[in-house]
């Protein structure tokens, strides 16, 4: 059975300045691990819907895209009360070695963009 191309990736949103923290850190992590004991991450299909409703007004940001195979954190697909999809959570943090590269998501007057990256691309296509 082969991957759905919206599997073979996880998403995580960022901003500039995390990202650069976590270079030097060596992992990516966020308030919601503490919180909520996962990070938040999307499908290609589901980053410029969850930007929208969760950083609308934050201005342009970065998208982490994340090999699944190359997490030593466990990764869960649980569906989210609030929209009733499943959404990947990474139950620890990100290992810089598991980002493949980063994208940025522009926002404009009419919210945010997927960018020009292949992960999008093939998601478009379905």
């Amino acid at each position: 059975m082969s991957a759905r191309p919206e599997d073979a990736v996880v998403l995580h949103i960022t901003t500039p300045e995390a990202w650069a923290r976590a270079r030097a850190d060596g992992f990516v992590t966020a308030d919601s691990l503490a919180t909520e004991g996962f990070l938040h991450c999307s499908t290609p299909a589901q980053v410029v819907a969850t930007a929208d409703r969760i950083f609308a007004g934050a201005g342009d940001l970065l998208v982490l895209v994340v090999d699944p195979a190359r997490l030593t954190a466990p990764l869960r697909h649980e569906t989210a009360d609030v929209v009733g999809e499943a959404f990947p959570h990474v139950y620890g943090t990100i290992d810089v070695g598991a980002v493949l590269r980063t994208a940025v998501l522009r926002e404009g007057p009419g919210g945010y963009a997927a960018p020009d990256d292949p992960a999008f691309r093939a998601s478009r296509r379905s």
